[in-house]
């Protein structure tokens, strides 16, 4: 029976279809994977640039562009007749020699651009001070060498970009801009899914050992079953980035600490760390976010991500102080008033827990009895917004052993006044970051980042923090910005702006609108009041992500809110304020609408 990978398009690209032609196209896959009479049968490619590409046809006049090798077969894409055909010609594969992932090369558009490269080129060219050792150690293709010796300028590089794998794009782009081979290889840790033992040789005939290094890229299908689930679940669960997989699943003797920009994949990956513990850790995890809110969307995704019931028992949600709430609860026998006579802080709660805690353990070493803690692993999200309180309390909720902590955030998120280094209560976490985002097209992100002031950030880490090197892996539209006269008529072009994208067939759960106050909230709910979207403040939309996002009300007066006088409060107050527009302008995937009645934000002069 052949092995069939599922590559990340195929889910959409199926999903696109009308419905009996994707009935029948899931049923021919079917029947291909068991082999059994009826199923599909692969189909030779004339003027293929790889032998190895064939087509299935499928249904309705559409064909799947697979990759074969022995019996192993990897879908890449489903297209119609006329396109699959044409796809498969122009593309070849291959496998990196030295990260062993699978590759794909726009074989037809590289073959167009060699001569102009070839007449451009001028008589020092920009990686000849770079042997061809050193650039096959990096794991450029032995074949496309001659067209690397032929690039002049880094305008060429990144020209190259869309017709090249990012694991040869990523090490010329670092070398071009006067990278060391280091510094590349550095880059290059992004697109590793494993840590792989360097002595270890890679087999280029080996695509099913590829496909399992580029998680990704392919998913097996082991049965009928598992190829329905990998076609229907969301693509976070199925598909994950190279550095998501790798940082889930290793094992650390210490707390962990991964930062990253907006999209980059943070929320996911402690999803998935999430789960990997319960699946092979030591005891029970506990996953933390910001707000209740947040708790609510973990929850959701985690049913979605974790299929085993028992195993999924072993994860609870929650946010910090409802975590101080249960603990006290618990040894007092009863609810902790809030409220009314008798009724403590928040603080309070959070300092007796700790004390709680303290106790239970006899400040005894946490390895050496860690079964007295409530948890054995601890994952956080929205760690930008933990309050020193709030660290303290989950250092002290599970032991002092491997695989204690695991953390995630992003400074340039923070909507709260907290700043804290981690070292400074006990948790002397390993850092490690994310630098490319999968959720913001390359016109948003920037957009975004001069809007943030792009400055370096304080919090989580000692000293500050950058958005230096922080980048996209696409392209999309840019960002709207729209000025109306009155409220009236900025609200009347929210209306029509959401009506436009619902006749685009965007769908309604796939739209947010936000804005800095409830004011401005329940006027937009009023305008709206029909359609099924999702309307919020900036701060409710932290940690969700939509297709499109329409902001409202970003106007002089309003974003920022009057700030204090005290020079020290004010300029604390304006980053807060930067940071939460920041933050709801990277909930979109691919469009963002901005408008203001009125003069503008000052955060939109730049």
């Amino acid at each position: 029976m052949p092995r069939l990978a599922i590559g990340p398009e195929v889910p959409r690209e199926l999903g696109a279809l009308a419905q009996p032609v994707r009935r029948d196209a899931v049923v021919a896959l079917r029947r291909f994977l068991l082999n059994v009479s009826g199923a599909p049968h692969p189909e030779s490619v004339r003027g293929a640039r790889d032998p190895r590409v064939a087509t299935l046809r499928l249904a309705g006049g559409h064909r799947g562009v697979v990759v074969r090798r022995r019996d192993v077969y990897w879908l890449r894409t489903v297209l119609p007749d006329p396109e699959a055909w044409s796809y498969a010609a122009r593309h070849r594969y291959g496998i990196n020699p030295v990260l062993g992932v699978v590759e794909e090369w726009d074989a037809e558009a590289l073959e167009r651009v060699e001569p102009a490269l070839r007449r451009s080129a001028g008589v020092a060219r920009l990686f000849d001070p770079i042997c061809d050792g050193d650039l096959l150690a990096l794991g450029i293709d032995v074949h496309a060498l001659p067209l690397v010796r032929l690039i002049t300028t880094e305008a060429d590089v990144a020209a190259l970009e869309p017709l090249l794998p990012p694991t040869q794009y990523v090490p010329l782009a670092v070398l071009a801009r006067g990278g060391t081979l280091a510094e590349a290889w550095r880059e290059l840790d992004g697109c590793r899914a494993f840590d792989e033992d360097p002595e270890e040789p890679v087999d280029a005939e080996d695509l099913h050992q590829a496909l399992l290094r580029s998680p990704g890229r392919a998913a097996f299908a082991a049965d009928k079953t598992e190829l329905d689930r990998l076609l229907t679940a969301p693509e976070w669960c199925v598909f994950p980035h190279p550095p998501q997989h790798r940082l889930s699943r290793a094992r650390y003797d210490h707390p962990v600490l991964v930062v990253g920009g907006a999209g980059t994949g943070k929320t996911v990956l402690a999803l998935r760390r999430a789960a990997h513990l319960a699946a092979h850790g030591s005891g029970p995890v506990l996953l933390v976010t910001f707000s209740q809110g947040l708790c609510d969307e973990l929850t959701g995704r985690l049913d979605q991500l974790v299929q085993d019931e028992p195993m999924r028992k072993r994860i609870e949600v929650d946010n910090p102080e409802r975590l101080a709430m249960r603990i006290v609860a618990q040894v007092e026998g009863r609810r902790p008033a809030l409220v009314g006579p008798g009724a403590r802080t928040m603080d309070e709660l959070i300092d007796e827990a700790l004390r709680l805690l303290s106790r239970t353990t006899g400040d005894l070493l946490d390895d050496v009895e860690p079964g007295r803690k409530p948890y054995r692993h601890i994952v956080v999200d929205e760690a930008q917004d933990v309050s020193p309180a709030q660290w303290r309390l989950l250092r002290a909720a599970a032991p002092r052993a491997a695989d204690d902590l695991f953390i995630v955030g992003d400074p340039h998120q923070r909507v709260t006044d907290t700043r804290v280094a981690l070292g400074a209560v006990g948790i002397p976490a390993v850092q490690y970051t994310l630098k490319v985002s999968h959720r913001l097209p390359q016109e948003l992100l920037t957009f975004a980042v001069r809007l943030r002031g792009g400055g370096p950030a304080d919090g989580l880490v000692k000293g500050m923090s950058a958005l230096y090197g922080f980048r996209s892996g696409r392209f999309g539209p840019r960002p709207v910005v729209r000025a109306y006269e009155s409220e009236e008529a900025e609200l009347a072009g929210l209306e029509r702006t959401v009506a436009d994208w619902l006749d685009e067939g965007v769908p309604a759960d796939r739209i947010a609108v936000g804005a800095r106050n409830q004011g401005l909230v329940r006027a937009a709910k009023r305008v709206l009041r029909d359609v099924p979207v999702r309307v919020s403040t900036f701060a409710n939309l932290k940690g969700l992500e939509f297709d499109r996002v329409a902001l409202i009300g970003v106007a002089e007066g309003v974003v920022p809110e009057r700030p204090p006088d005290d020079p020290g409060a004010r300029a604390r107050a304006l980053q807060r304020e930067r940071s939460m527009l920041f933050v709801a302008c990277t909930r979109a995937r691919t469009m963002l609408y901005i408008s203001h009645s009125g003069r503008g934000s000052p955060f939109l002069s730049f």
